[in-house]
């Protein structure tokens, strides 16, 4: 996958004298393996591992107040800059099936798999925009499988859900969507697989036979630690070549031979349950060295959070996202574990440390899922689509508006403070943050900013008020663990400033500007619409999506730090500040709300071209191709190369 804005701005960087073992390591590691993953376009498995260290790690954190030049605002440098990864990525699309097939090999080091000829054809005549960059998600995905057996794969895959190794009981109803002979079924009602299936139904007459194994649960399942991944991506790579077209087949060889077996002899997943908190589990997926994988795991939650932008650095320009790649990831922000509630007590636990192929909607960067589109994407539920995307935005008012329940996993009395959508709460109420600023009560789940930002409201000692002023925020269902907790629409343990609030459809919610996202027991499946509307999302997670190659922070969506602590100066970025009986330049900004209109406007427009359902067709089309390629024991000489041989 592309990482966003890198080190080329900058970064905040961390002290201490762990951080240059740490560099030693990631560095020895990245030269390793680095070249053959850009020759594919793939991301090397550093990937897998911790980021890369800031280049000065003696030097002292720059705050947002740094002269730029001409005075800018680092906000300003970062659109700059995204707005010429954009163009640049434009000039890369292919008009034909000669230089998408060009483009393939020049990216991923292999012929294009036989049907690539269909599978063009079908995008073109979907109006689809073709680069090749969009599809690198498919391959981060599936090159671990290129270091293991084809028929290994495929019997995994076919083997799925079979057993109930519990029990010992057989599964009648598999959550495996089967492909044979140009039909598509799933014999499990579970609405996740009927979502699914009929989306693969759309596309079922171009298949090969092949088995998806299908993961139903919100959380994700598979994380394979980082020093077997290492072994399977070398192994990838010794297969990576380009025969000469000659020696070339272009027929998939089906799978006759697992469709003989009755599943009776399913190897065993060993499934992990229970094991919380579940950072212990995410953490094996990063390099030894990381330091998520160094850092002492916490066990205690009852206590405020410490927040500091520390681990920050690597993924930030002056408090700012500056590398969305990176910011997603767990493995150099060992801090994350106490501020997010996925990382501290999931709903469920059900995970594998075995690369077995298992298809799903999102997951965490050192998760081993093969990603689809999301069912809530493709579904017409009303709950994550809208009927009208926003009136004009001279209309819209200035406001942050959210709403959601107070999911992210089971929030308890002794945990909750650690939760990030009960923080990303407190921090928008203005009472909460009035009368922390007054010392009149201390924050429990949150910290006030710091002085890093320089904001004019914090300074003038009127953060609260002016947060209050611009921001609709609330949970409208608390999730409170056990439900008897629950007491006049909030948990009993809460603090007493959040307290429930009014569901509000998205067509209200679009009538503001502002569309903050906040992951919940996994992604949030309502940001495609905010993608699709004309105002701006603001969007904060640690989950990985199928589109993550295709739209670009702060050209068509604000990224935001997951501790949430940049949220205030984004605010006063786009709204400006304008004082409280303050009259004095000094302690008033001017906003930017053309800029903001700017980035709704062409995030709505891209959303349009590139998040249609034809495109999640085209994306699944393709995925599905190199999917059975990679589990056909001819693998190595499965190919298309017409555009070779004229």
């Amino acid at each position: 996958m592309r990482p966003i804005l890198g080190d080329a701005l900058g970064t905040i960087p961390r002290p201490g004298a762990a951080l240059s073992r740490y560099l030693i390591v990631a560095v020895v590691v990245v030269i390793v393996f680095s070249w053959y993953s850009f020759r594919a376009g793939l991301p090397s498995p550093s990937s897998y591992l911790s980021p890369a260290a800031p280049s000065n790690p003696t030097a002292k954190p720059q705050s947002p107040s740094s002269s730029e030049p001409g005075g800018r605002h680092p906000i300003d440098l970062l659109i700059e800059r995204a707005d010429g990864e954009f163009y640049s990525l434009l000039r890369k699309e292919s008009k034909d099936v000669f230089a998408a097939a060009a483009a393939y090999r020049e990216r991923r080091g292999r012929h294009p798999p036989p049907g690539f000829q269909a599978w063009f054809d079908f995008a073109q005549n979907s109006n689809a925009v073709i680069i090749e960059e969009f599809f690198d998600q498919i391959y981060h995905d599936l090159e671990p499988f290129w270091g293991l057996p084809a028929r290994r794969v495929r019997k995994d895959a076919h083997d799925f859900d079979s057993v109930n190794f519990e029990t010992k009981e057989r599964n009648e109803y598999p959550m495996v969507i089967t492909v044979r002979q140009g039909k598509a079924e799933v014999n499990n009602g579970w609405f996740w697989a009927q979502i699914w299936h009929s989306l693969v139904h759309t596309i079922e007459g171009y298949l090969p036979d092949m088995d998806i194994p299908i993961n139903s649960m919100d959380e994700s399942r598979l994380v394979v630690p980082f020093e077997d991944i290492s072994e399977y991506i070398k192994e990838a790579e010794s297969t990576r070549r380009m025969p000469d077209p000659s020696e070339m087949k272009s027929e998939y060889s089906g799978l006759q031979d697992v469709d003989t077996n009755d599943r009776t002899n399913q190897r065993d997943p060993e499934w992990e349950v229970a094991a919380y908190p579940y950072y212990t589990i995410g953490r094996r997926g990063c390099h030894p060295e990381s330091l998520a994988r160094k850092a002492e795991v916490m066990k205690d939650w009852t206590k405020s959070p410490s927040i500091s932008m520390q681990h920050a650095g690597p993924h930030s320009y002056k408090g700012y996202v500056s590398n969305w790649t990176l910011a997603t990831s767990i493995c150099h922000q060992p801090d994350l574990q106490a501020l997010h509630g996925y990382l501290i007590e999931p709903l469920t636990i059900r995970s594998s440390k075995h690369m077995i192929p298992l298809f799903g909607g999102s997951k965490l960067a050192t998760n081993n899922e093969i990603l689809l589109p999301a069912p809530m994407y493709w579904s017409d539920d009303k709950r994550f689509q809208a009927d009208d995307y926003g009136p004009p935005w001279t209309e819209k008012t200035d406001t942050f508006i959210w709403r959601g329940v107070g999911s992210g996993g089971r929030n308890k009395a002794d945990n909750w403070k650690g939760f990030h959508r009960q923080r990303f709460v407190s921090m928008m109420n203005g009472t909460s943050v009035t009368r922390a600023e007054n010392w009149e009560e201390l924050p429990v789940n949150y910290e006030l900013p710091s002085r890093f930002y320089d904001l004019k409201a914090a300074r003038n000692g009127h953060l609260g008020d002016w947060v209050g002023g611009v921001s609709d925020i609330g949970i409208v269902d608390p999730f409170c663990f056990p439900k008897e907790a629950e007491v006049d629409g909030t948990c009993s343990y809460y603090d007493r400033r959040i307290f429930p609030v009014m569901g509000m459809d998205m067509n209200n919610q679009f009538k503001c500007k502002y569309l903050p996202d906040i992951d919940g027991n996994s992604f949030s499946g309502r940001y495609r619409a905010f993608l699709l509307s004309n105002s701006v999302p603001i969007k904060a997670t640690i989950f990985k999506e199928w589109h993550d190659s295709r739209i670009m922070p702060w050209k068509h969506f604000v990224p935001l730090d997951n501790r949430f602590q940049d949220i205030y100066g984004i605010m006063e970025y786009f709204l400006g500040y304008s004082g409280f009986n303050e009259t004095e330049p000094e302690n008033t900004v001017g906003g930017h709300d053309a800029v903001a209109q700017r980035i709704a406007m062409a995030g709505q427009e891209w959303a349009n071209k590139v998040l249609r359902r034809e495109d999640m067709q085209i994306y699944v089309f393709r995925l599905l191709l190199e999917y059975a390629r990679v589990s056909d024991d001819e693998r190595d000489h499965l190919g298309y190369v017409a555009d070779l041989t004229g």
